[in-house]
C-alpha cells in the first residue's frame, strides 16, 4: 500500500455518483478505505514505512493473523511500545494482561479512531501492548461461511454455537499471539461476546469494559425504534451535559428499577403485543427469525447501498470533522459490502427489537468473582441501561465488589464518537488499573 493515499470521493448525494462508488467497490478499495482511517493516527505505519525507533514511542501496524483454518484470519491493529515496560505492576509473577479492544455489529475496528491517539500513549507511556481486532465474519477479517445448525426452537444450543463463531476464534487469535491474559474492551454486539468469552473461558481475562453492550436485557420491553439514535448529534447537547463528567451508579437499588414481571404477566404482555402488531412488524419479526441480514438487503440494493450508507453517516455523525465523517462512509461502505458471514449471528443471539434470547443480565453471576466489569452507557443511548443496572446487582450479590457501572454524558450508542474525551479518560484509568499502575500523588 503506497505511503500516500487517494482521496476518497465526496459522500454520494445523487444515484450517479452512488452508481460510481458502487462499481469501484471491492477487497482494494476496502484496503484503501481502512489505510485512510488508521494514516490519522501518528504512529501508524504502512507496510513500506520503517518502526520508529525512539525510545517511549509506538509502532502501529495493521495485519491479517491467520488461524489454523489457512482461510481464516482476524484482522488486527497492534500498537506496540518501542521501549519495554516501567510502570508499576503488581507483585503477581504473571505479566499484566494486555488489553485487546474488540468493535459491534457491522463495525470494524476503524470505528475508535478517534480513541487512537490515547491509545498510542497510553502504550508509549506504560510500555504495554493494546490490540484491536475485527471479529472474524466481519470488519476486514475473513469471511467464512457462518452456520448453525440447531433447530429454531433450541434457543440455548443456537446461541451457544452463535457465540462459539466468534468466541472460538478469539481464543484461537489469543494463542497464536502468546497471550495470558487479556483486558477486554467491547462495544454493543462486541460487549455482550467479550463477556460471552469470559463465561467460557474465564482464566483468559482479568477486566471487562462493556461500551453499550447488546443483549443484556431481557424482553418484553420498549420496542420502539430508536429514531432519536439515527439521528443524534454531539453539536448540541443539553446544557447540563455540556461540561459534564462520566457519572458513576455506585449504588444501584432495585427499588428504582422496573419490577420484573411475573410468568403470567408476561405471557399476557406478549398476546396483547402480538395482537396489536403491524404488517410490517410482522413481517419485519418474519424476516429476522428466517435469518435475513440487514447487510444483505443493502447488497441487495447494488448501486443504490452508497446512497443508503450515506442517509446514515451524514445525519448520525453530522457533527463530526467533514473529512472524517467522508473517510469513515468509505470505510463503512466497504466492509458492509463485503461477503455477508458473521453478521448472520444476529437472529441467533438476539430476538426481534434486539432483546437477548440469552440476557447476560441473567449471566453475570457465573462470572469470577475477581473480574471487575464496567458497564459504560452514553446518556442518550439507546440500549437500555436499567439492564446494565441490575446486572451490577447481580454481580454484587454474587460477591463481585469491583463492578460498576458510568454514563457517558453527551453521547449516544456509539459512545466512543459521541464523547471521545470522556471514553479515552476511561479506557486509560481501565488499562492502568489492569495493570497495577499506582498515580503519585
Amino acid at each position: 500500500m503506497p505511503s500516500t493515499l487517494p482521496v476518497a470521493s465526496d459522500i454520494p448525494d445523487g444515484f450517479i455518483a452512488s452508481f460510481k462508488s458502487w462499481l469501484s467497490s471491492g477487497q482494494k478499495q476496502s484496503e484503501i478505505a481502512e489505510e485512510r482511517i488508521l494514516k490519522r493516527m501518528s504512529t501508524y505505519r504502512s507496510a513500506d514505512e520503517a518502526d520508529v525507533t525512539t525510545p517511549s514511542s509506538a509502532n502501529t501496524r495493521v495485519s491479517h493473523v491467520q488461524l489454523s483454518d489457512k482461510s481464516r484470519y482476524m484482522n488486527t491493529l497492534s500498537i506496540l511500545p518501542t521501549t519495554p515496560a516501567t510502570t508499576q505492576t503488581s507483585s503477581s509473577r504473571e505479566p499484566p494482561p494486555t488489553t485487546v479492544i474488540l468493535h459491534g455489529y457491522g463495525a470494524g475496528l476503524g470505528f475508535f479512531s478517534l480513541n487512537f491517539e490515547t491509545l498510542s500513549h497510553w502504550v508509549s507511556r506504560r510500555g504495554q501492548p493494546v490490540y484491536l481486532l475485527d471479529w472474524l465474519g466481519m470488519g476486514r477479517s475473513s469471511r467464512p461461511p457462518f452456520k448453525v445448525t440447531a433447530k429454531l426452537s433450541d434457543t440455548r444450543q443456537r446461541v451457544e454455537q452463535a457465540e462459539s463463531f466468534f468466541l472460538d476464534s478469539l481464543e484461537e487469535w489469543r494463542s497464536k499471539m502468546n497471550i495470558n491474559k487479556m483486558t477486554l474492551v467491547g462495544h454493543s454486539l462486541g460487549a455482550y461476546l467479550v463477556t460471552a468469552y469470559a463465561l467460557k473461558y474465564p482464566q483468559r481475562v482479568s477486566r471487562l469494559v462493556l461500551l453499550s453492550p447488546a443483549g443484556v436485557n431481557a424482553g418484553p420491553g420498549d420496542t420502539s425504534v430508536p429514531d432519536d439514535e439515527f439521528q443524534r448529534t454531539r453539536s448540541n447537547p443539553e446544557p447540563s451535559e455540556a461540561n459534564a463528567q462520566p457519572t458513576e451508579i455506585r449504588n444501584p437499588s432495585r427499588s428504582s428499577d422496573v419490577a420484573a414481571l411475573k410468568k403470567e404477566q408476561v405471557q399476557e404482555k406478549q398476546k396483547q403485543e402480538q395482537q396489536q402488531e403491524s404488517l410490517m412488524r410482522r413481517l419485519f419479526v418474519h424476516a429476522w427469525e428466517a435469518g435475513y441480514s440487514p447487510f444483505g438487503l443493502l447488497r441487495l440494493g447494488g448501486p443504490w447501498a452508497p446512497m443508503l450508507v450515506a442517509k446514515y453517516t451524514t445525519r448520525r455523525f453530522a457533527d463530526l470533522d467533514p473529512d472524517f465523517i467522508r473517510d469513515l462512509h468509505h470505510y463503512l461502505l466497504q466492509i458492509s459490502l463485503s461477503r455477508g458471514s458473521g453478521e448472520y449471528a444476529l437472529s441467533h443471539i438476539l430476538a426481534p427489537m434486539a432483546h437477548a434470547r440469552l440476557p447476560l443480565e441473567f449471566r453475570v453471576s457465573q462470572l469470577p468473582k475477581d473480574l471487575p466489569v464496567t458497564f459504560v452507557y452514553g446518556s442518550h443511548d439507546w440500549m437500555d441501561p436499567e439492564g446494565g443496572v441490575r446486572s451490577v446487582e447481580r454481580l454484587k450479590e454474587a460477591g463481585n465488589r469491583s463492578s460498576r457501572m458510568v454514563i457517558i454524558p453527551g453521547a449516544g450508542h456509539h459512545v466512543y464518537l459521541d464523547n471521545p474525551d470522556s471514553v479515552n479518560r476511561l479506557l486509560v484509568n481501565e488499562m492502568d488499573s489492569a495493570i497495577g499502575y499506582t498515580r503519585r500523588r
